[in-house]
């Protein structure tokens, strides 16, 4: 909680700092390999996509990139999922959606490549409603992670490719088991303004 506190002051401050430079919004989409980690499920990237918006905010060498993304994942379970869960037989083929709100400092090593760091909020809407105990979800509402990665500027075109590490026990069924989320993205975004 402590470590999101500061991350969101930070992230305010700099942000305001950089507000009155410059401001442009975008559309971005691609592919995410996605896993979650666990003896409840298989150790293997799958395949889904994202799509959303951005904005960035400031000029020079530093920037604030805020997005917004819809995030559509895909899992299997490990083949010992009904002895962690007894309860249920192996299921397979969970879908996940959710919304992620990465909020990236971004900074621009020369005219071509920019680093990006920074939190990322994701609030899981749409569950896999196969995976239930007694009525509840299987996965916590929200998630927070840690997000870095590199972007080419081409134009009003960008080319990225990120690492998201959970750092949120997304495990809402109660037991010892910890499900942790590991993301890589590849995408292309386009600036509207």
């Amino acid at each position: 909680m402590k470590t999101k506190l500061i991350s969101l002051a930070l992230l305010f401050f700099v942000s305001s700092s950089l507000f009155s430079q410059s401001f442009s919004l975008g559309v971005k989409g691609g592919a995410n390999l996605f896993k979650i980690s666990g003896k409840s499920f298989k150790d293997e990237f799958k395949f889904g996509y994202h799509v959303g918006a951005f904005a960035s905010i400031g000029g020079g060498k530093l920037a604030f990139q805020p997005e917004v993304l819809f995030n559509q994942v895909n899992l299997d379970t490990a083949t010992n999922f009904s002895q962690v869960y007894p309860n249920f037989n192996k299921i397979n083929n969970i879908q996940l959606g959710y919304l992620s709100i990465p909020l990236l400092l971004s900074y621009k090593v020369n005219k071509l490549i920019s680093l990006q760091a920074g939190p990322q909020f994701g609030i899981f809407i749409d569950k896999n409603k196969s995976l239930l105990r007694n009525g509840e979800d299987a996965f916590k509402s929200g998630n927070f992670s840690l997000t870095g990665g590199a972007q080419l500027n081409i134009l009003k075109f960008k080319v990225y490719g990120r690492f998201v590490g959970g750092m949120t026990d997304i495990n809402n069924i109660g037991n010892s088991d910890s499900w942790k989320t590991t993301a890589i993205q590849l995408g292309v975004g386009f600036y509207l303004t």
